[in-house]
């Protein structure tokens, strides 16, 4: 046993449950389609290096005065520095996962007390949903099965990351990540930045081609002389009302403190949102609110939990000792049945002997006989099989005992054959 070798606990990371890819040692966080960010980042940096190549370039010496030409080549490479950290932070953080739990909730679990002793009753299931109130209205949430948890208000079981988001927005592809409430705001920004990156591309272009119309006369020579800035002006147009109308429609689910979950799944609802405070308000609480804290410690150590007992079985533990405490009791009653039958024995003895002295002032020439009787009677064995028999009428003169006496005797003789019975099964 010395010589065996240590075992190394896990981290939290190691041992995650949901489909998350960890870089770095549990530092980074992604999801399960996070090979989605090469083709993302492909589709940043390509047009910009043709644009930073064949645009950018020829305008260093368009504009002498005050290096505006090298402003422009500056601006294009930071802003799309600037984009990229965005889309690594919206896809490398941790959305909002609330942990899920080892084992359900102990006080759901009821029993139904009219059941009877030593039989274990099923526990009734959960319900599906609860309710709770949120500013003034009430909210239903529901139970995650997964994750063995009643969900947060505006949280929702992702079925890609499997795992629970708080303030669940949606799964993007294209950041390989849930959007939720850690990262939404990185996920605004990444989408916003990168519809002005577009803006500003298109209109670099559309101005280099207005400089070789200048110079060549026509649009159709400019546009030969510089395909690069036609095939940057047709990209940017087309991106642009991906990431220009994404962003268009997160400023109004800000503005009415929406989630893109919430405003697909309640539309037909028509009612207001029962989280809106207000315009300003709304975009206050997304743009200048502290990142709430992760829950999760990926880089901590797991703690190994022993194993509960599932209510089941612990109500079976109880009746095992409730049988350990019938057996006990049933010994206890062996030796009461034995006082018991010592007293009924004086007791018939001592009518014995109020019959023998009535016997004898009646009929004293009969009394050796009725001696002879009563002794035999006294010393005969059949005594213990009279007492079980019952009598529902004591006659003065009789030997058998009151059916009080006889029915405990009789009920503890079985609890004894029982007892025994399941000795010798053991």
């Amino acid at each position: 046993m010395a010589n065996q070798p240590k075992v190394k606990p896990k981290r939290v990371y190691q041992s995650w449950k949901g489909n998350n890819t960890f870089l770095f040692h549990g530092r980074l966080i992604f999801g399960p389609d996070a090979r989605s960010l090469i083709v993302t980042c492909l589709l940043i940096v390509l047009p910009v290096a043709i644009f930073c190549t064949f645009i950018a370039k020829n305008l260093l010496h368009e504009f002498p005065e005050y290096y505006a030409g090298y402003a422009i080549l500056v601006v294009a490479i930071v802003f799309t520095i600037y984009v990229l950290v965005l889309l690594l932070c919206t896809s490398a953080r941790d959305p909002g996962i609330i942990p899920r739990n080892s084992h359900p909730p102990e006080e759901e679990f009821c029993y139904e007390s009219s059941t009877p002793l030593g039989v274990v009753d099923r526990p009734t299931p959960f319900p599906r949903t609860k309710e709770v109130i949120v500013n003034g209205m009430p909210v239903k949430v529901k139970y995650c099965e997964t994750c063995m948890l009643y969900r947060p208000p505006r949280c929702s079981h992702c079925s890609i990351c499997n795992n629970c988001v708080e303030k669940f927005d949606h799964h993007c592809p294209w950041v390989g990540q849930c959007i939720g409430m850690r990262n939404y705001r990185c996920f605004f920004m990444f989408i916003s930045s990168a519809t002005l990156l577009c803006i500003f591309v298109f209109i670099m272009s559309a101005w280099y081609i207005k400089l070789l119309m200048d110079d060549y006369g026509t649009v159709w020579r400019a546009m030969k002389k510089s395909p690069a800035s036609v095939v940057l002006m047709a990209y940017c147009f087309i991106s642009l009302w991906f990431v220009g109308g994404l962003t268009g429609f997160h400023l109004y689910l800000i503005g009415t403190n929406q989630t893109t979950y919430e405003n697909f799944r309640y539309r037909a609802d028509n009612r207001r949102s029962v989280y809106d405070q207000g315009c300003w308000n709304n975009f206050f609480e997304v743009f200048c609110t502290k990142t709430k804290p992760s829950e999760n410690k990926f880089q901590a150590y797991v703690r190994e939990e022993a194993p509960r007992p599932s209510p089941l079985r612990s109500m079976h533990s109880v009746v095992e000792e409730l049988g350990v405490h019938r057996r006990a009791k049933v010994e206890d009653d062996l030796e009461i049945s034995d006082d018991i039958l010592k007293i009924s024995q004086r007791h018939n003895f001592d009518e014995v002997g109020d019959i023998k002295a009535r016997g004898i002032d009646r009929a004293p020439r009969n009394s050796s006989e009725g001696e002879l009787d009563l002794g035999s009677e006294l010393h005969s064995p059949p005594l213990r099989s009279e007492l079980q028999r019952p009598n529902w009428g004591r006659r003065s003169g009789s030997f058998e005992t009151s059916p009080h006496v006889l029915m405990l005797n009789s009920l503890i003789i079985g609890s004894k054959n029982h007892a025994h019975q399941k000795e010798d099964r053991r």
